[in-house]
């Protein structure tokens, strides 16, 4: 007698089996867009419940959430979750549910899982869909003098062109305070230059010297790039769009996009490309640590460390325009593969690059860590809690500094690296300044070991492939471990060879959350260090604005007295003393 011989579970398949024994009849359905994604469809009501579980009891974190007009496929909105599952049974599980076009509401999931917070503020911004329980219902993306009744993702609504009229004349956007302290110091940090890409104001609220809590604004620059995509450009273009996210990891998005409709597609990518791709993402990784370094240098008083780290810096953009003919903005990715191969000559100079770069940066890092400034202005300095992180979810070295390992590169291996041999996410437990700097220097010199095993291991092949139809209205992930942290893009591509809706999410949209607790507990002098060691998407700040509440007393300072008073620490501009 021969017994059937079972057939393998698929990737997922274990979460969705879980959800269906916890709560009988909440899947309505599951699809696998990839052989590691998986969408269950769940009843809206038991939406908070669902994700809470996957979330929390599965081992699940929430990269991103992604709201879509479905109205004229499916008579509804349609919100997803997207959970990276990355403890038993790895891969992704989306929570779909279904919002009532009628009445636009459904549960909040950000009282069970704070991770949601900006994503469902953001789902009301662009699309109207209110979330009933969310503990901050302020605007996120949107301008304060934006008319009430317009949201620009809306299938029938505005023309990406439009500009409507404002609305109002003053900002009303309210900070929040969730200190105890009846008497603080409100410090403005902000708002930023019109001309940069992300500017943001920032409201330190202070008792003395130190940080009691803090709030911000961001989004004064808002590019609608997502609406552009939807409005104007065939899907296959919108991988050059995406190369414009970031003028740091802009391939990094570039390539998450593209694997997005691969996924969708059911693309399949030519090997050598996909170690191509990987090898360009750790160039890119190496300029934006060697930046990040250097700015470590800048705000603990160490400049002649900045400027040598911007020296050696200018080898690694070298070795982007050597293989790529340009420093940042490749547009090297196309829709299953790449559009420039290594040749022979270019792996060897590459190779000569890495071991200058690796002799120098080890030099470089001996002299900051031997630093005295370096261990006063970094260590216990703007500590992320890891409980903290678990609640948030996190992304890059944010979260790696706080002993979580988290990194698509392991977690999920794609393209190049699912071939490298005895490669591991970093980590450091001090949950501070220091252990963030700590982890950038580590994955620095990982870079430079991948980019070789990379270039030693790739096969001859093509670099393109065009062998695949074209299917409209299928969605899936893409995902890269960007510099700064996990790049999540959410693609579905429509008629006519158009992208119906791409959600692209940078690390930074992650990380913004956390930086509220991170500056808790520490002073003034210790503000510009924590954001820098955050890496954000963000420029520098005009000016600060210290406004004692008690003295009815207010004070502008610049922007290099901001950072002079980080840098040395002494005469307080909070004191009243002379600079």
């Amino acid at each position: 007698m021969t017994t059937k011989k079972q057939s393998p579970l698929r990737v997922g398949e274990t979460h969705v089996q879980a959800v269906r024994d916890t709560f009988p009849g909440a899947v309505l359905d599951a699809t696998w867009q990839a052989a590691d994604q998986v969408t269950i469809t769940v009843p809206t009501d038991m939406l908070p419940d669902v994700v809470e579980f996957l979330y929390y009891g599965r081992g699940g974190w929430l990269p991103n959430m992604v709201a879509n007009d479905e109205r004229p496929l499916h008579g509804c909105y349609a919100l997803y979750y997207l959970l990276s599952m990355e403890e038993s049974d790895p891969g992704f599980v989306v929570v779909r549910a279904e919002v009532d076009p009628h009445s636009m509401e459904y549960p909040s999931v950000t009282p069970r899982v704070p991770a949601c917070v900006w994503s469902e503020r953001e789902a009301f911004d662009m699309f109207g869909l209110r979330a009933i329980g969310l503990p901050d219902e302020r605007r996120l993306v949107l301008p304060d003098d934006w008319p009430n009744d317009l949201y620009p993702l809306r299938k029938d609504s505005m023309d990406y062109r439009k500009r409507p009229a404002p609305v109002t004349d003053v900002e009303n956007y309210s900070f929040l305070y969730e200190g105890h302290a009846e008497e603080t110091t409100e410090v403005p940090m902000g708002p930023l230059h019109i001309t940069s890409d992300e500017p943001g104001h920032f409201r330190l609220f202070v008792e003395g010297e130190d940080i009691i809590d803090a709030d911000y604004r961001l989004f004064y620059v808002h590019r609608g790039m997502e609406k552009v995509a939807e409005s104007r450009l065939n899907y296959d273009a919108v991988t050059f769009l995406a190369d414009r996210i970031c003028g740091i990891c802009g391939n990094a998005h570039s390539v998450a996009y593209a694997e997005a409709v691969e996924h969708a597609q059911g693309i399949e990518v030519p090997v050598r490309a996909q170690y191509i791709r990987s090898i360009l993402l750790e160039v890119e990784r190496l300029h934006s640590h060697l930046l990040n370094l250097g700015l470590v240098c800048h705000y603990c008083g160490f400049d002649t460390g900045f400027q040598h780290f911007f020296r050696v810096r200018e080898k690694t953009m070298d070795l982007a325009v050597l293989l790529t003919g340009a420093r940042k903005t490749y547009g090297l990715n196309l829709i299953g593969g790449v559009r420039r191969d290594i040749l022979d000559e270019q792996k060897l100079a590459t190779i000569k690059y890495v071991r200058e770069l690796r002799h120098e940066v080890e030099a470089l890092v001996d002299m900051l860590v031997s630093t005295a400034n370096f261990e006063s202005r970094t260590a216990g300095i703007g500590r992320l809690d890891p409980a903290v992180a678990r609640d948030f979810s996190p992304v890059g070295p944010c979260v790696r500094g706080s002993g979580i390992a988290r990194d698509v590169r392991f977690d999920h291996p794609f393209d190049g690296y699912k071939f490298l041999v005895g490669m591991s996410a970093r980590s450091h437990d001090g949950c501070d300044v220091q252990s963030r700097t700590l982890v950038r220097v580590e994955e620095f010199m990982d870079s430079l070991d991948m980019i070789e095993q990379l270039l030693e291991g790739a096969p001859s092949g093509p670099i393109q492939t065009e062998d695949w139809q074209y299917t409209p209205h299928k969605f899936a992930l893409g995902y890269t471990e960007a510099p700064r942290g996990e790049d999540m893009h959410w693609a579905q591509v429509g008629d006519n060879q158009k992208c119906y809706r791409w959600r692209a999410k940078a690390a930074t949209y992650s990380n913004w959350p956390i930086l509220r607790y991170m500056f808790r507990g520490n002073t003034v002098a210790d503000a510009a260090i924590i954001v820098g060691s955050m890496d954000p998407c963000y420029s520098c700040t005009d000016r600060v604005t210290v406004v004692d509440v008690k003295k009815k007393t207010s004070t502008v300072l610049t922007k290099d007295q901001l950072e002079g008073y980080c840098r040395r620490r002494t005469h307080s501009p909070l004191s009243g003393k002379g600079w």
